[in-house]
């Protein structure tokens, strides 16, 4: 499993504190950035696809990117929120199971308020998603935040790594872990999404078979090799589609697709639109 540390380049997209009436009620949220709430006060639910969390004060919540959720609020809610957004071409949050809810130390809510203060300016104006999951939000605060004082940078950073780690001491390295193979063939995939990266690149690079490499990852992976290499493909267009102005048909290209129909429609089946409708949503809904 890679843990090196170096894949964290992890950037403060918003961070505030909210205070909410009823009227933090949201479905199917689908974000492409990690989102971690302290409660202060009052109650909450998120919907996950597995199960029903309840947000409880005094506790921490992470729900990583592209975990689609829904918000259920019924009476007052108050509550710092922490978006943040993954620079690097692999995310190793991903290769572990990260507890959803955490007690952290007791000195956590004042770190997050330092953070806060680190971070001037980068509040939501809205607390519905489909105002600030766009491409003219991200980009904004993607902005703002390179462009802060070098020490507001390095604090802010230091300070995400604390808030990681308390849910990461709590985490377990996902099953295919223990199969170095897969993981190896994992960081090549993650590494490669800019390719046409097929059944034949990968068996040579793992020295399998085709048929022993199929079988070894579904039984791990609990899909095949190419279901999930156009799993991770889907990701990274939703999350260029939102924070650029890409060409559909460059991005396409440049995600390994020779052919922008095939393209267009494993998206559509992946999120229910076509990228030129999915682009289309979320500048719609620009602040």
């Amino acid at each position: 499993m890679n843990n090196d540390i170096n894949h964290m380049h992890f950037l403060v997209l918003h961070i505030g504190e909210a205070y909410c009436r009823a009227n933090w009620n949201y479905k199917n949220v689908c974000s492409p950035f990690t989102r971690m709430y302290y409660v202060s006060g009052g109650s909450a639910q998120i919907v996950l696809p597995d199960r029903i969390q309840d947000l409880r004060p005094g506790f921490m919540y992470i729900i990583p990117a592209f975990t689609t959720h829904s918000c259920i609020c019924r009476e007052e809610f108050r509550h710092y929120y922490i978006h943040i957004y993954n620079e690097s071409g692999h995310d190793i949050l991903e290769d572990w199971i990260l507890p959803t809810e955490i007690e952290p130390e007791s000195d956590i809510l004042s770190r997050i308020q330092k953070l806060h203060t680190l971070c001037p300016g980068m509040e939501l104006t809205q607390t519905d998603p489909s105002y600030y999951d766009n491409s003219s939000s991200l980009n904004l605060n993607i902005q703002k935040n390179k462009q802060r004082e070098l020490y507001a940078r390095v604090e802010s950073r230091g300070i995400i790594y604390q808030l990681l780690a308390q849910f990461l001491h709590e985490a377990k390295p996902k099953q295919y872990v223990e199969d170095e193979r897969i993981t190896r063939i994992l960081d090549y995939i993650r590494s490669h999404l800019d390719t046409s990266s097929n059944l034949d690149t990968l068996a040579a690079f793992s020295c399998l078979s085709k048929d022993h490499l199929i079988r070894i990852f579904k039984r791990k992976m609990k899909m095949t090799p190419v279901t999930y290499i156009n799993k991770k493909r889907m990701e990274k267009a939703q999350l260029r589609l939102v924070t650029e102005t890409t060409p559909i048909k460059e991005i396409a290209y440049q995600l390994g697709f020779e052919n922008q129909t095939y393209f267009n429609r494993l998206f559509k089946q992946t999120t229910g639109q076509t990228p030129l409708n999915y682009r289309k949503a979320v500048h719609n809904n620009m602040i």
